[in-house]
C-alpha cells in the first residue's frame, strides 16, 4: 500500500493519517497478524511528527482496532465489530419495531468534565465540559438497560429538549447531525455499581456495550456505554459474507 498524505490539503494532518491507518489495518497482511510500521518509520515516510502519528493511532486504539505493547509494537485487533447505521438504531426505535413498548424509568442530563478516554476520542483537552445523558430504560416498569451518553462539546442538550425522543432523531433535527457509523466493544461484566439501577445482585452477570459514534465526516459525535440485564436482553449480530 502506498503511504502518502497531501500536505497541501486543508484536511488536518492527523485526520489524513487516521484515514491512512484505517486503510492500512484493513490490509490482509495486518489482519493476519503482521506488526504495523513503527511510529518513527511512519513519521519519516509521511513527513509528519511522531505526535501526529500517535494522535491518529490513539483514536484507533481507543476504538479497539489496534493494540500496542511497549517494546513490542502495534498490531490489529482481530474480530473487531463495526456496525453501520442501517444495522443499528436507537434502543427505543429498535424495540418499537418489535412491538415492545419501552419507557424511561430514569432520565438525567448534566454537564461533566471529560476524562482522558472521552477527551482522547473527542480530541479535546481533559477536563473540558461535555453533556452527559443517562437513561434507565425498561418494560412495564422493570429495568432492562442503563445507558450513559457523552457528547462532543459542539452538542449542547438542555432540559428544554424532549429527551424522551429517540436520541439520533433529536440530534438530526436540533443540530443537523446525522450519524452513520459506530465502532463497538461488547463484553461481560458483573453488575457492580449499576446493580441497584438494574435491580439485580451486584455479582450478577450483565452485558456491557461500549459505542463510539461518528458523523459522515468521520467526526466523533457520541461516546455511549450500555449495561444490559443478561436475563432480559440478548445482543444479536448478523454478519453477511461478501461475495
Amino acid at each position: 500500500m502506498d503511504l502518502k498524505i497531501n500536505h497541501k490539503s486543508k484536511l488536518p494532518l492527523h485526520i489524513q493519517v487516521e484515514e491512512l491507518l484505517r486503510n492500512l489495518v484493513s490490509q490482509p497482511e495486518y489482519q493476519n497478524g503482521a506488526f504495523l510500521p513503527k511510529e518513527v518509520e511512519l513519521a519519516n515516510r509521511l513527513g509528519v511528527s511522531r505526535n501526529t502519528i500517535r494522535q491518529a493511532a490513539n483514536k484507533l486504539e481507543y476504538e479497539g482496532l489496534l493494540v500496542r505493547k511497549k517494546g513490542v509494537g502495534t498490531k490489529v485487533v482481530r474480530n473487531h465489530l463495526s456496525t453501520s447505521l442501517h444495522d443499528w438504531q436507537s434502543f427505543t426505535k429498535e424495540m418499537s419495531k418489535r412491538g415492545i413498548v419501552t419507557s424511561n424509568l430514569l432520565l438525567t442530563l448534566e454537564n461533566v468534565k471529560a476524562g482522558e478516554k472521552i477527551a482522547a476520542f473527542f480530541n479535546i483537552a481533559p477536563g473540558t465540559s461535555v453533556c452527559k445523558l443517562s437513561k434507565l430504560k425498561g418494560v412495564d416498569g422493570e429495568p432492562i438497560v442503563y445507558f450513559e451518553s457523552y457528547f462532543h462539546p459542539r452538542i449542547t442538550l438542555t432540559e428544554n429538549d424532549d429527551l424522551n425522543r429517540p436520541l439520533y432523531q433529536l440530534l438530526s433535527e436540533k443540530f443537523g447531525i446525522v450519524v452513520v457509523r459506530s465502532s463497538e466493544h461488547i463484553s461481560a461484566l458483573m453488575a457492580g455499581k449499576v446493580a441497584k439501577k438494574l435491580q439485580v445482585d451486584p455479582k450478577s452477570p450483565i452485558l456491557f456495550r461500549e459505542r463510539f459514534v461518528y458523523d459522515p465526516g468521520d467526526r466523533p459525535v457520541e461516546y455511549n456505554v450500555g449495561y444490559y440485564r443478561s436475563d432480559k436482553f440478548t445482543y444479536s449480530i448478523e454478519i453477511r459474507s461478501e461475495a
